[in-house]
């Protein structure tokens, strides 16, 4: 029984509140770390195609030599590609890079399968990209 001038909520009704956020909380985190995981994979794979594009063009105004390394593709003026994403982490994937004057591939690993990606990804001469 409730004083007449005394508000406020019951113990029951904060309990349902709670239960409820937590509920849609339940509900929510899953997705949004499966859009983060399908996020970094599409970010890795539009990464790969943009080495394979700098690759292509250095080798298209080379006389069919491909870049033998990085710096061939990043200091280049104007630059082929602006960051050299080799031996470095983005986004929950690490990027190996094998260059040739006959060809390349770009690798991108997820550092954790399952957390930070679903699958590696590769790219090799001519821009074949292979899940």
């Amino acid at each position: 029984m409730r004083i007449r001038n005394q508000k406020g909520f019951t113990l029951v009704e904060i309990m349902i509140v709670v239960a409820i956020i937590a509920l849609l909380a339940a509900i929510a985190i899953p997705n949004l770390l499966r859009a983060r995981i399908s996020a970094n994979d599409a970010l890795s794979q539009s990464t790969l195609k943009t080495m394979s594009t700098g690759a292509e063009s250095f080798g298209t105004g080379n006389n069919g030599n491909y870049p033998a390394n990085m710096t061939s593709l990043t200091g280049a003026t104007p630059p082929y590609i602006n960051v050299d994403y080799c031996g470095q982490t983005i986004s929950g994937y690490t990027y190996t890079c094998t260059m040739s004057t006959s060809g390349y591939t770009f690798v991108a690993t997820p550092v954790t399968v399952g957390t930070s990606g679903t699958t590696t990804h590769t790219i090799t001469t001519g821009g074949v990209l292979t899940p």
